[in-house]
């Protein structure tokens, strides 16, 4: 039996229209419908009446984004307003930093050398 390959995430959110516009102008993603194209990989914002308006749980899953330029990425999210739970920061293997989107979920940027 072969691999399977990871289609997309759902993440569940009482304001589905505030998370995705928000990740939008976070990540510049490809859009299709309601679907948000990092790469291959779909993420959906869905409405729903059975979750919080915040995660308090939000160490559970990391979002963890590739990006070209960690420096100009962190630049406009912090435009954004976002919340750095770990400041952008340099070490051996590159660039990484954890901040809060508008859920309380930890998304992380990394920029690899």
């Amino acid at each position: 039996m072969s691999a399977q390959s990871f289609a997309g995430i759902l993440l569940g959110t009482a304001d589905a229209e505030r998370l995705r516009e928000w990740y939008v102008k976070a990540f510049n993603p490809r859009t299709e419908g309601p679907a948000l194209f990092f790469g291959d990989v779909a993420l959906f914002c869905d409405q729903r009446d059975d979750v919080a308006e915040k995660n308090s749980e939000p160490g559970r899953h990391i979002l963890n984004f590739n990006v070209e330029n960690a420096v100009e990425t962190a630049e406009r999210l912090n435009g954004l307003g976002v919340t750095w739970l770990s400041e952008l920061s340099e070490n051996d293997h590159g660039w990484i930093g954890t901040l809060v989107d508008p859920d309380g979920n930890y998304v992380q940027i990394m920029q690899q050398k």
